[in-house]
């Protein structure tokens, strides 16, 4: 039995956090969040706290042992994107996309 949890719209890029999120893919809980806890990266702690939010996910609601649990899947999703402008030369204007990222993590017991 597999359980999950989402973090929506998290103001990280999602090519910034994929980087993240490949470290921990196949991993068992304990070794993930070690090695989150150590990158050395921003969005190491907003998907971070989304294994820990799985972990109590398969605790809390489904019974399962912590100790066997491990990442089975975790993947991110582009989110919405904040378009904003920024001045340039001339009076001209440059776009800006402030994009946002969905990640999912989902754990199972061995």
């Amino acid at each position: 039995m597999e359980v999950k949890a989402q973090a929506k719209t998290v103001r990280i890029a999602p090519r910034k956090v994929r980087l993240v999120i490949d470290l921990i893919r196949g991993k068992d809980v304990k070794e993930a969040a070690a090695i989150l806890e150590f990158t050395n990266r921003g969005a190491s702690t907003a998907v971070a706290k989304v294994l820990k939010s799985a972990v109590a996910n398969a605790v809390h609601n489904n019974g399962m042992n912590e100790e066997k649990l491990y990442v089975k899947a975790c993947y991110v999703d582009e989110g919405m994107t904040l378009k904003r402008f920024m001045p340039r030369a001339k009076g001209s204007a440059a776009q800006i996309l402030k994009r946002t990222s969905h990640i999912t993590v989902v754990v199972e017991e061995r």
